[in-house]
């Protein structure tokens, strides 16, 4: 997400001058977490599809679930955070997601899938409401100016966790596939010790000291009525369909990338999991990188640029065979990298006090991650893989069409 925020003063309930590392190192461990526990899904679609003997379009649905979580309870998890603010917002979270990897270990033992999905939505109610106390509060940690980069940078601590994700789901849960007797605890175990890491940074939160950031003006920017309605703004409105595009385009890839590759070159699903990791890679990498790009060039330039490499690639990918095919699908990782900054901060630019209700509407576009997904997997059961990778072909025209023009922040008629 590049940020473009409030561009009225931001200052601490404390002192000016108080410094943000212990924020940051929070924010940090948040969301390499929530990377790590998000892209685990990608491992999940196809073990449950092999354990539950499950059509594309039904593997789908570990996603639609998690995902769908964000429709749901974004905005509920925005006025949350308002009445709490973002620490107790984080804790909450952590606590609540922990409570989820714990329902993993129950849904093992009656190896029931509706039950394993149930788990994951309540995991994913966690991870929403630190999603929505999250976002905003880095884009207050210092100047407006900075903020795309500032969340590009923290981004790419979660983007350690993609990466390790599929590597720690090829080896602990994957491989477990062929293997008698041992599944539930396949994936009850490492569920248990995720949910108790969770517990415990809830705990060690709870008890650190982090800055209270506040508003201090209401929207700047464009001309704008204060009184006026928050889907007034037209650069949110074209932001929320661009963030349901982007987060639909980029989870739906990850999710049926092993399947897709064990296909295209013929290898099992655990070695194939392992290319996913340089899927996530690309997206550390590019968003180190564009954490120093965004810093002299404009965030919607970067996006137009990104959005037209991630379309040529894949068009690439479906019109080729063998490793060719599979290393241009995986590279989209690295276009993707800077997208969601980009479109959140651009997206929420000149908000000022309606900052925080925003970032809540702009969570529950991440229910793209859910419909899209879904849609995939039924094209792909009905058709092939070449006819599917068009939707999320769609979904990149979209982003750059809002960073050629959806992103101006005129006032809607």
């Amino acid at each position: 997400m590049a940020l473009g925020v409030v561009n009225s003063p931001m200052t601490s309930s404390t002192n000016n001058g108080r410094r943000y590392t212990p924020a940051l190192v929070v924010l940090a461990v948040l969301y390499f977490m929530m990377g790590f526990i998000t892209c685990l899904n990608d491992t999940l679609v196809p073990f449950f599809k092999a354990g539950f003997a499950l059509s594309y379009a039904d593997s789908a649905l570990v996603q639609f679930y998690f995902f769908l979580t964000y429709a749901v309870m974004s905005v509920p998890a925005g006025r949350i955070v308002e009445k709490v603010g973002y620490k107790r917002g984080m804790v909450y979270g952590f606590a609540i997601a922990g409570i989820g990897a714990f329902l993993f270990y129950p849904a093992s033992l009656w190896h029931q899938y509706g039950v394993f999905l149930g788990a994951l939505f309540i995991l994913a109610i966690g991870i929403v409401l630190l999603q929505v106390a999250a976002n905003p509060y880095i884009t207050l940690l210092g100047k407006p100016e900075t903020a795309s980069s500032r969340l590009t940078i923290i981004q790419g601590i979660g983007s350690i966790g993609t990466t390790v994700a599929p590597l720690f789901g090829a080896h602990f849960i994957l491989s477990k596939i062929s293997t008698s007797g041992v599944a539930n605890n396949a994936v009850s175990i490492p569920y248990l010790g995720i949910g108790g890491i969770l517990v415990i940074i809830a705990v060690v939160v709870s008890c650190i000291a982090l800055p209270t950031m506040i508003t201090k003006s209401g929207p700047t920017g464009a001309s704008h009525d204060v009184k006026a309605g928050i889907f007034s703004f037209r650069h949110l409105k074209f932001g929320l369909v661009a963030l349901f595009m982007y987060v639909g385009a980029e989870v739906a890839i990850g999710t049926f990338l092993t399947n897709y590759i064990a296909d295209t070159i013929g290898i099992e699903e655990h070695m194939a999991n392992t290319y996913v990791s340089f899927y996530w890679g690309g997206m550390l990498v590019g968003r180190l990188l564009g954490s120093l790009v965004l810093k002299v060039v404009k965030p919607e330039v970067v996006l137009r640029w990104m959005g037209a490499a991630s379309i040529s690639l894949i068009l690439l990918s479906v019109f080729s065979t063998g490793y060719l095919a599979v290393w241009s699908m995986v590279a989209v990782g690295l276009c993707n990298s800077v997208m969601f900054a980009i479109v959140f901060s651009l997206s929420i630019h000149g908000l000022g006090t309606h900052t925080t209700r925003a970032s809540g509407l702009l969570s529950s576009a991440i229910v793209g991650g859910a419909v899209i997904p879904y849609l995939q997997g039924l094209l792909i059961d009905r058709f092939s893989w070449q006819v599917s990778f068009g939707l999320p072909l769609i979904c990149y025209l979209y982003i750059v069409f809002f960073a050629w023009r959806g992103y101006q922040p005129r006032r809607a008629e």
